[in-house]
């Protein structure tokens, strides 16, 4: 018992802190024409037309969005401050996290009929949609995912302190995925939209843990 609780604690202190994302080495999917990255800052114009859906209700199958990305192991916590000049219906910014073009969610905000809503989109070969609908127009809202085993939770936030969760939907465990800002334009000419404090903390692996504390 006294070598896991050694253990663990090296395995705490290692992953207590959370680490600002140097935007500029990460990586493109759908690079947009016009950004700009200073500090830990993204700026970019959303393209018109695009966007990231398959299959289900629409028929048909779109993923030409702007993404932002790193790669991750393993299980972690990542969270954005979002920010968009929305005007047109299903404007939308926030976060993505994406095994492949069949597997991935995005959730943030996404402007519709004329309100700001809180929405995810989970993909496992084809999209399902699901939105909260605010009362009123926010300059911005914080996103944050908590990826655990094959689970992954969602939460959003109007103040980076208290969050509230929107959704816990299933991903493939023990494979590495994409993680960062996205943002997309199905409708409209395009707008503006604005990412913010980008940051990713590694979270001990909780079969690893366990596994120590039997052993």
């Amino acid at each position: 018992m006294k070598k896991f609780t050694v253990i663990l604690a090296a395995i705490l202190a290692a992953s207590a802190s959370s680490m600002a994302q140097s935007l500029d080495k990460m990586q493109w999917f759908n690079e947009p024409e016009s950004y700009t990255i200073k500090g830990n800052t993204l700026v970019m114009d959303v393209p018109a037309q695009t966007d990231y859906w398959r299959i289900a209700h629409y028929g048909f199958t779109v993923d030409d969005g702007p993404f932002l990305y790193t790669t991750y192991g393993g299980e972690f916590e990542a969270k954005v401050k979002v920010s968009g000049e929305y005007k047109t219906r299903f404007d939308q910014a926030g976060m993505m996290i994406r095994i492949d073009h069949e597997n991935y969610v995005k959730f943030g905000i996404e402007y519709v009929d004329g309100k700001y809503n809180i929405s995810t989109v989970v993909t496992h070969h084809t999209s399902d949609w699901s939105v909260i609908t605010l009362d009123k127009p926010v300059d911005y809202i914080w996103v944050k995912a908590l990826r655990r085993k094959d689970a992954i939770e969602l939460f959003y936030s109007f103040d980076d302190k208290e969050y509230v969760m929107m959704r816990t939907l299933w991903m493939q465990d023990n494979c590495p995925v994409m993680v960062g800002p996205v943002a997309a334009c199905p409708d409209g000419n395009g707008f503006k939209a604005k990412f913010e404090n980008f940051q990713v903390k590694h979270l001990p692996d909780l079969r690893r843990l366990e596994w120590l504390k039997n052993n």
